[in-house]
Parts: structure tokens; sequence; C-alpha cells
């Protein structure tokens, strides 16, 4: 049996006039976050994931948690060219924002996790992250009253374990999920929710500099793989595909949804503003044969660029609310 939670708002069906508009039906927001096939929502597991997302006590000094990379106030990332990690050291990658990823395929850049659950093992237990082990967190966690006693309430027959802590924090990011936003609004039938500037961002997004290719649906990603001409020596999905070569230097497309709380921006954070990145996608990037056939130069004014950045500012809405939880003693 399928099992859903609400979203915060419904879509209503509405026909458009324009050209534009009439691709607006592409990026409806879909109206429940998909649980089945994966760990079954409950509001108790959720919470109890929550908590631990936010607890340092998973980490192997105690100092760090979950969102010390995946930080609310800045999209669920940091506002830094790569996060921080355990070891006093920058990490090669920024961290990928988890706001909406009950619809992701596969975690990571390079893809290389195939569900939450695998994802949340990984930062938790890297040396250069968080420096944790699953065993002795899981040993912290059972002498600590509280989460003893709603470990065993929530999972009977296990109590707190490694399946059961990851399930937990698995469950809290599926309930991560932007926020309504103006382009939302716009979408629903309100035509005065974005500026005419933004109507022809959208245009151009969806013609001429070719985003939507990649950049599809209510999410803007298409979860796939492209190598977009950025100069770096990281391989990305080739770790995974050695015989792809288009996988070199390819990572995922990230979503678009509350991009300006985001930046800086790419797999590495190697471009400091969305002008830049506009720049790096009108220039074509980095030619070489695994770079996606997508990618191809294009020229805008600034007039268009300014419409193209005020399409993107309609992503991100005015107000995204987290209340902190409170962690157990």
């Amino acid at each position: 049996m399928r099992r859903s939670v609400l979203c915060i708002a419904l879509f209503s069906a509405v026909s458009f006039q324009s050209a534009a508009a009439g691709n607006l039906a592409d990026f409806k927001r879909p109206l429940a976050i998909p649980f089945d096939k994966v760990t079954p929502y409950s509001l108790q597991l959720a919470t109890l994931g929550k908590m631990l997302f936010f607890d340092p006590r998973l980490s192997g000094a105690k100092n760090m948690n979950c969102a010390s990379c995946h930080n609310p106030s800045f999209g669920f990332e940091v506002p830094v060219k790569t996060p921080v990690g355990a070891a006093n050291t920058h990490l090669a990658r920024q961290a990928p924002t988890i706001l909406n990823v009950a619809w992701t395929t596969s975690l990571f850049w390079d893809g290389r996790a195939p569900t939450l659950e695998a994802q949340a093992a990984g930062p938790i237990t890297a040396a250069a992250e968080m420096n944790g082990k699953l065993d002795q967190i899981v040993a912290d966690l059972r002498v600590i009253s509280d989460y003893d006693s709603w470990f065993k309430q929530i999972f009977p027959d296990k109590g707190a374990t490694q399946e059961t802590l990851l399930a937990a924090i698995a469950t809290y990011e599926r309930t991560v999920v932007s926020a309504w936003s103006p382009f939302d609004r716009w979408v629903d039938g309100d035509q005065t929710a974005v500026s005419d500037s933004a109507k022809r961002g959208f245009e151009l997004f969806t013609g001429k500099a070719n985003c939507s290719v990649c950049h599809t649906g209510w999410n803007f990603t298409d979860h796939k793989f492209h190598n977009t001409g950025l100069p770096t020596n990281d391989i990305g999905r080739a770790s995974l595909e050695p015989n792809n070569p288009k996988a070199l230097h390819a990572f995922k497309t990230p979503s678009l949804r509350n991009t300006l709380y985001r930046g800086p921006y790419m797999h590495d954070g190697s471009l400091a503003t969305m002008e830049e990145v506009i720049a790096h996608y009108e220039s074509g990037g980095v030619e070489g044969p695994s770079r996606s056939d997508h990618i191809s130069p294009f020229f805008a004014t600034d007039h268009e660029r300014e419409d193209l950045i005020a399409f993107l500012k309609t992503l991100t809405p005015e107000q995204q609310d987290l209340l902190l939880p409170t962690l157990p003693n």
C-alpha cells in the first residue's frame, strides 16, 4: 500500500495561453512525498531522524552533525566553496542539498549511493567528514535513556541498531521539501506571482539557453550525470562507469530549487555566483570528448541575463521555516 505525506499545498490544473506558459505543466509539483518501497513513514520516526540529523554525537569528536554540511539556512548546503570536515580540511566536493531528495533516484554527485539509507552512512563514517563509527554511535544512543526509549517504541523488535539509525535519518530527509515559491504560484495560475522579466527568463531557460534539457521537471533535474565543461581533475561518474566515455568528469544535475540560498555552485563550489554559472554555460566550458552533447555556447544580452536571474529567483520561496529539535541529554 502506498504511503505518502501531503505536501504544503495543492496544485490546481490550469490552462495557459502564451507559448512559454504552455511549458509550465512540465514543472507541476507533485502532491505528496513518495514513501512507497522505502521505510514506511511515521511522524515519530521522522522526528527521531530529525533529532539525529542535528545531533553532534553522531560524529567521532562529537562536534559535527549532518547540518554542519547541510545547513538549512543555506538551502541545506554551506556558503563556502566546499565544507570543512572532521580533519579540519576542505572536502573535495560541495555538499549536495538534501532538499527534495525523496524524489532523487541516486545520491551524491557521482550517484554512488542507491538509497538515502545508504547515503546517510557515508558522511557519518567517512574519516574526512564526520569520522563516526556506527557501532559506537549505536552503543552511545542506547545509554541515552530518551533515545533508547524512542527507538524501542518505534522499532519494538530491534531498538537502536545501525539499520534503524539510518532508517530514521533517511525518513527525516525525505520530509525536507522546498516550500511553495513564486514560480509554483505562477504554475498554479497566478499570473501576478512572477514579474514579466522572470517570464521572459523562463522562455530563455526553456529555449535558447537550453537549460531545461537537463534541469527538467518540478525539481529541475533529470537525475542524470553530465560533463558540463567545467575545468576539473575529478573524474566524477567515471569512478562507477569506467567504460562509459561520457562519464568522465560527469556529475549529477543538481536541483535549482532554493538556488539563491545555495551558492557557491557546481560540484566543487568553483563558481561563486549564479552570474558566473550563466557565463560558464554561455562559453560552453572546456571542450572534450566527454563533454555533454547538450552543452554548446550561446549568446545572451545583458537584459536576457537579467531576465534569466529573475526567473531563477522565483524558484526560491519567500520563507522556508524549520524548527530545530530539542536533543535528549
